[in-house]
């Protein structure tokens, strides 16, 4: 069946390791774009540091962020979906990690906020060129009506994946826990996730399950290559996620976002 919805996730799929998009890759989507498939980013990012892919790309669709905790027209702001950690329970996670010692952000829209800044905080905000404000995040949670989008825990590796079980445990179904780095441990509402935000996609735009493309590398874009009736790991994804998709294409390195659209989308080659 023709491909009529392609969503790419962002780090380590899209972007190269500069944290650049490849002309190669560029030209690819636009071809897409040009013939009628709609192009969209499905990121754990918050809006803001998704923009310039998107206003570099030109993508018109509404883009997947947060880990699926938001959809949203990233250009004007509008939102199309948006699910968020309760505000009591985002505050009672956040106390149970600070007993723990476990560096956390939590996110509001376009804020990403933590209790105190320190090294992993600046390397976050060059990764993903955004301001870190530091405050009482209890204080910040307590004025905020609804919720969170995210909360993010960074640390070792092998300390999260202890950690994960423990949260799950406690948190039960009310979470949903993925990682998108090896050193990133992110939380979102239980009942969302790329997949989930996929599917709602699609959905609005009448496209059938089968007529959708997802890319991706890590363990937060398994739902969404699940979901796709044609899901794709990148030649760097993680064995974990190559083992579940329907295909693997090439490294980010390599170009593989554009591998996968010539030859599955434009049928080049």
């Amino acid at each position: 069946m023709t491909i009529r919805l392609v969503a790419m996730d962002l780090d380590d799929t899209l972007l190269r390791n500069d944290w650049t998009i490849s002309p190669r890759v560029v030209k690819a989507i636009r071809k897409a774009q040009d013939q009628g498939v709609k192009m969209t980013i499905a990121t754990g990012r918050m809006p803001i540091s998704a923009r310039p892919y998107v206003e570099q790309l030109g993508v018109d669709v509404p883009v997947i962020t947060y880990h699926g905790a938001m959809i949203q027209q990233v250009l004007s702001g509008d939102i199309l979906f948006r699910r968020v950690i309760p505000s009591a329970l985002a505050t009672e996670i956040v106390q149970d990690l600070a007993k723990r010692g476990v560096y956390v952000q939590i996110y509001l829209k376009d804020r990403v906020i933590t209790a105190e800044l320190n090294d992993l905080s600046y390397e976050y905000a060059r990764i993903s060129s955004v301001h870190i404000e530091e405050a009482d995040l209890s204080i910040v949670l307590s004025r905020e009506p609804e919720g969170v989008e995210k909360i993010l825990l960074m640390g070792e590796e092998a300390a999260l994946d202890q950690l994960a079980p423990l949260l799950q445990q406690c948190y039960g179904e009310k979470v949903h826990l993925t990682k998108s780095k090896p050193c990133f441990l992110e939380m979102t509402d239980g009942s969302v996730n790329k997949g989930v935000a996929l599917a709602a996609l699609a959905d609005h735009f009448g496209i059938d399950r089968a007529e959708v493309m997802a890319i991706g590398d890590s363990f937060n874009d398994l739902e969404m290559i699940q979901y796709a009736g044609l899901g794709v790991a990148m030649g760097n994804a993680r064995p974990e996620i190559q083992e579940q998709a329907d295909i693997v294409t090439v490294t980010n390195e390599e170009d593989g976002v554009a591998e996968a659209i010539e030859r599955y989308v434009l049928e080049i080659g």
